[in-house]
């Protein structure tokens, strides 16, 4: 099977894992990433997008069998060429955020639509298959603290609180969380840091979450944050509020915590730094392991394919 991913973040790992997992079961997969540069402080333009159009009008010929178009912003680009059909992957922030509506306006016009959670299935208002992405067992696994936090610098004698985003992120509120640590820095016997990181190599991240006591996530919206799902591999407890897949993917574990108020975020926290142990997590992982969620992923391209665009209604293709 060929495959053209049109994707807003083509050095995703999430994405770049994905990838390797269905190219390892015979996929070929074809990355087209959208025009224009993006970075912590540039996001793409609208024109952007729509520049990335005859770039896939031109790419999307008849040696594919789809197109994969991971992020609402990506969809119309995907259906503007109509000879294969589309695969539509939604990220979380293209259901709940202000690009919601090019999301829903597309869904229907696609031959399948992937979500990370039920929750955003019900938002766009349509059945979808809930794929979350996949963790890397391999890559995130339990370490010893103490070394882990060797290795990045951080005091023993101290707790210390994972927030691993930049905290320019608004969507992950990281005031939020910053209210939360000073409330808790009040109640226990020892200072607790909140720490946060970003831009550094994937391959790295894992030694940071085994150095954290627990990981804290203040979203106002996800749809099945990646975070939470490593630390689960790394059975490092989790705090969070109750959004996206969260609930669902921390039914088990303990110590771990779903929270619906700051109140609860605080009283959560601070149990888990008292009790002082690591989670059960690394099991209830295994379920969206990459090799599982690739799996589901193939049994959605099977479905696509046999759905191609009859002949009557494809697009004559453009000149190169």
């Amino acid at each position: 099977m060929n495959v053209l991913a049109v994707t807003a973040n083509a050095d995703a790992p999430f994405l770049t894992q994905q990838v390797d997992a269905l190219e390892d079961r015979g996929v070929s997969v074809t990355t087209m990433s959208v025009a224009g540069e993006v970075s912590a402080d540039t996001a793409r333009s609208p024109l952007d997008y729509l520049r990335t159009v005859p770039r896939v009008l031109r790419e999307a010929g008849p040696e594919y069998d789809l197109v994969h178009a991971h992020y609402g912003l990506t969809a119309p680009a995907a259906l503007a060429q109509l000879r294969l059909p589309v695969v539509l992957s939604l990220w979380g922030s293209d259901v709940h955020g202000p690009t919601a509506p090019v999301s829903k306006l597309c869904a229907p016009l696609c031959a399948e639509v992937v979500v990370m959670s039920a929750e955003m299935g019900a938002a766009l208002g349509r059945d979808c298959t809930v794929i979350p992405d996949g963790v890397d067992l391999e890559r995130f696994r339990p370490e010893p603290q103490s070394s882990a936090r060797a290795a990045v610098g951080w005091a023993d004698d101290e707790y210390h609180v994972l927030f691993p985003y930049p905290p320019a992120r608004t969507v992950k509120n990281y005031p939020r969380a910053k209210r939360v640590v000073e409330a808790v820095s009040r109640r226990v016997d020892r200072p607790v840091r909140l720490q946060t990181i970003s831009g550094i190599d994937h391959d790295a991240v894992a030694t940071y979450f085994n150095a954290a006591d627990a990981l804290l996530l203040t979203s106002d919206s996800e749809g099945s944050p990646n975070s939470v799902k490593e630390a689960m591999a790394c059975s490092v407890p989790v705090v969070s509020l109750a959004v996206g897949d969260v609930p669902e993917r921390l039914a088990g574990v303990d110590p771990s915590v779903v929270a619906r108020s700051d109140r609860e975020l605080v009283d959560g926290l601070v149990g888990v730094l008292e009790r002082g142990e690591r989670s059960n997590g690394r099991e209830a992982a295994r379920e969206v392991s990459i090799e599982r969620t690739a799996e589901r992923m193939l049994a959605v391209y099977e479905r696509a394919s046999g759905k191609r665009v009859p002949t009557r209604a494809r697009r004559i293709p453009a000149k190169r």
